[in-house]
């Protein structure tokens, strides 16, 4: 009987939607696959009828939203919201009436409408700003957990999903298929000096006496780790180390932390964790643990090291200081309608989880101002809209020379937050580290102003 419950509740719209469910097929026989919309009415996807009665699948942006809204092929299966809200497309809540005529006609129904949390003016901003760079962007309402926009890119064009697979599975170098919002998995860069600050926070209640002396690279054993540039920061407390993402001063906080309690504050941040949400999302990897060396330590602590996380994940964290320290559960679809649009159900704001206290929500916002307001996001100051946020740059190596993804994760209006984004850019050379926090200044811009 329990299990009953729980799959009824958990699993039996996983089961309904699944590609490998054949009862799909019998109601794609009796109903055309209804739209998905945007939250102001625009048509993402939708199901064209010829004259003869063949059945495709249109959608109108192409690209712009290949990778949250997917696809639905009869010979690929599906994707994105295609695939999650499967049983809502291919159900049809049309006036009784009408579907007890179209029984004795042997007419389709029309299937229902998925109205979306996702904003298509925000998505076209967002896929604009990224410009060719590889990489994605998350926008979220830090209030509701409504997503926004979520762009991905290299993307793909759905209406030609068949005729370009055979490229697009072979493209090893772009993966245009991959989600990176929410696939994604990267060093997350001096972005995870969110959790590493907490940490230290946690375990230090004497933490704003906490003082370095930075001359631009700190040495331990055989290890000496390099402030970005070389620059020597000097005397510094810990919000200023943030504020300038001092890699010197947070390698030195990284070797004052007890291991054991550091993990335990990133898998309060959902580290190692499964993540809430509508689509598939990578798990990110906090690897430190009892035999780790010091090397390992301060790389970890300034966001480099064994440590992957998604831009997805990234937008949660920062939304959890937004909101006093509260995950809220986030959600894609608004509300299901049938197709002349009488509403079937609304999804409703709820909260996920609690990772932090208000206090420590707190401190980390003024942190996160200090960012913008006289540390590495300067370039987001004095705009018609405050923000609060952290910048990254994560290196790695490659065959032609030192490369960078370049991050910033944060919130709008720190008084009462709005909007919480997250960028990644991939594969920039080292002049380009601020290339994440130009871009969501750019897509900021575009929804404030």
């Amino acid at each position: 009987m329990g299990y009953l419950v729980y799959f009824s509740i958990v699993r039996a719209k996983l089961v309904v939607n699944s590609p490998y469910n054949q009862r799909q097929d019998a109601y794609a026989q009796s109903v055309i696959r209804g739209k998905l919309v945007d939250k102001n009415g625009n048509t993402l996807a939708e199901t064209v009828v010829d004259e003869d009665g063949n059945e495709s699948r249109n959608y109108p942006y192409g690209e712009l939203f290949a990778h949250v809204i997917g696809y639905s092929n009869d010979k690929l299966g599906k994707t994105g919201l295609e695939s999650v809200e499967n049983f809502e497309l291919l159900t049809s809540n049309a006036f009784f009436i009408e579907k007890l005529k179209n029984e004795f006609s042997e007419t389709k129904n029309m299937g229902d409408t998925v109205v979306t949390t996702l904003d298509a003016d925000l998505q076209q901003a967002a896929y604009q700003a990224l410009g060719e760079n590889k990489g994605a962007v998350v926008v979220m309402e830090a209030a509701t957990g409504k997503i926004l926009a979520m762009v991905s890119k290299p993307a793909y064009d759905p209406n030609n999903i068949v005729a370009a697979w055979s490229d697009l599975n072979s493209d090893d170098t772009n993966s245009p298929l991959l989600n990176r919002a929410t696939q994604g998995s990267y060093a997350p860069g001096s972005t995870f000096k969110v959790v590493t600050a907490l940490s230290y926070i946690r375990q230090n209640a004497s933490y704003r006496d906490y003082t370095y002396d930075c001359n631009g690279e700190i040495t331990e054993g055989d290890i000496t780790i390099h402030c970005f540039g070389g620059h020597a920061h000097g005397q510094e407390d810990l919000r200023s180390s943030f504020a300038n993402s001092c890699n010197a001063s947070f390698a030195n906080i990284g070797l004052q932390l007890d291991i054991s309690q550091y993990k335990k504050t990133a898998e309060d941040m959902l580290f190692n964790k499964s993540l809430p949400g509508d689509l598939n999302t990578s798990k990110s990897s906090f690897a430190l643990d009892s035999s780790s060396g010091s090397g390992e330590i301060m790389m970890t602590a300034m966001g480099q090291g064994k440590t992957t996380v998604s831009p997805y994940h990234m937008a949660l964290i920062a939304e959890a200081v937004a909101n006093g320290g509260t995950v809220m559960q986030p959600y894609l679809v608004e509300y299901v309608t049938n197709y002349t649009g009488t509403q079937i159900r609304k999804n409703v704001p709820k909260s996920y989880k609690k990772v932090m206290t208000s206090d420590e929500a707190a401190q980390l916002k003024e942190y996160m101002s200090a960012v913008v307001e006289e540390g590495t996001g300067s370039v987001l100051r004095g705009r018609s809209y405050t923000v609060a946020g952290k910048t990254g740059t994560a290196e790695y190596s490659m065959s032609d020379g030192e490369k960078t993804h370049s991050w910033f994760m944060g919130f709008t209006n720190v008084d009462n937050p709005e909007l919480v984004i997250s960028v990644i850019t991939e594969g920039s050379d080292g002049s380009s580290s601020g290339k994440a926090v130009s871009i969501a200044g750019e897509i900021l811009d575009s929804y404030y102003n």
